[in-house]
């Protein structure tokens, strides 16, 4: 039986897909798996030992204008590769029309997908042979699920704990986390200000206060973590804290995921680091406005969100830009009242976990 998985980005969308792709491995272990994804968010499964193969495409050079020969064999090969491989089902978590024209053009018989009312761009259930009534309130992760098990007949963990995330890290990723760790000299936070889209972003001097208060309270300093394009964000952080209390680091995405598994407290809005720190079991305190925590958020009850709940304006908003942004204006002393509790509650789980071990 040969599977793809079409799940094409972002880096958060392809995290909360991985404990499908587990699920769908553990009970098909002799299955073919291959996974479509753009190659700007390929990293996070690159050398995945439950992957058979990994099909990396550019759908921004197919729509690239003008066209001529240099723009189009990119596309025209990546294409081939994709229906080279004589797939016997398909499997589209993204929703979108382009990512159900690629399970299309894959030449798949079985084409499965979300039902009309759970797609994103509903025009591609067109596209697909079957489609898949999956929970509408409920975290994407248990919708993908849903998916997969209705695609495939196929048992799926229902407990948050059952969740396995598989990302493969190489010995330079941990060496990488391990320097990052050796430089705070200590105990640490990870403080993530970035967010893709402005209204996903706390404020700089908040979050600085924070660093502050992480240190006093708790004796922890704070790693401030950025991407591509962030450093002003996390500079801006640092400069708001105390001599010594944060410190700014770029980690590669795997090495991120490493720091992320060592880290004390891990503090971010709706982003791709996130869902990492989620992945790599760290205690996560997020921080949302514009999108729902009980929607993308973590999936473990142990986790808290941090979220305005006094306004009507967030239910369904998912605005990049607002002209009455105040979703995400939220004290600091909310945030501190959270991180004490999820210390608190990570503490508790050590104690539980020491007694069994004993």
């Amino acid at each position: 039986m040969r599977i793809l998985i079409v799940k094409l980005g972002s880096i958060g969308d392809i995290v909360h897909a991985l404990p499908s792709l587990a699920a769908i491995r553990r009970a098909l272990p002799r299955a073919e798996i291959s996974w479509v994804v753009e190659r700007r968010a390929a990293e996070i499964l690159r050398d995945n030992p439950m992957l058979d193969g990994l099909i990396e495409i550019d759908t921004k050079a197919m729509r690239r204008w003008p066209v001529s020969g240099e723009t189009l064999l990119a596309p025209r090969q990546q294409l081939r590769r994709l229906r080279a491989s004589a797939f016997d089902f398909t499997i589209d978590f993204q929703g979108l029309l382009k990512s159900a024209a690629i399970a299309r053009l894959s030449g798949a018989p079985r084409r499965y997908g979300f039902a009309q009312n759970a797609l994103r761009e509903p025009a591609s259930r067109f596209l697909l042979t079957h489609a898949v009534e999956v929970p509408s309130h409920t975290h994407v992760i248990r919708k993908n699920l849903a998916l997969a098990a209705g695609a495939l007949g196929i048992d799926m963990p229902e407990s948050a704990d059952d969740f396995v995330f598989p990302i493969s890290v190489a010995p330079a990723h941990v060496r990488e986390a391990e320097a990052l760790t050796a430089g705070v000299g200590g105990e640490f936070a990870i403080l993530n200000p970035g967010g893709g889209w402005p209204t996903k972003l706390w404020d700089t001097k908040r979050f600085g206060a924070l660093a502050n208060e992480l240190w006093t309270r708790h004796g922890l300093r704070s790693l401030v973590t950025h991407g591509p394009g962030e450093r002003e964000l996390a500079e801006a952080v640092a400069g708001a804290s105390r001599a010594r209390v944060a410190h700014v680091a770029s980690p590669t995405l795997k090495g991120f995921f490493e720091l992320a598994k060592r880290t004390a407290l891990y503090v971010g809005g709706d982003t791709g680091p996130t869902h990492l720190a989620v992945a790599a079991d760290a205690p996560v305190v997020g921080l949302f406005g514009p999108t729902e925590w009980w929607r993308n958020g973590s999936p473990r009850a142990t986790d808290i969100c941090v979220e305005r709940t006094d306004i009507n304006c967030r239910t369904d908003c998912h605005r990049r830009a607002c002209s009455n942004w105040i979703c995400m204006d939220i004290e600091v002393g909310r945030v501190v009242e959270a991180v004490g509790e999820r210390l608190r509650r990570a503490a508790n789980l050590r104690s539980v976990g020491a007694i069994v071990n004993a």
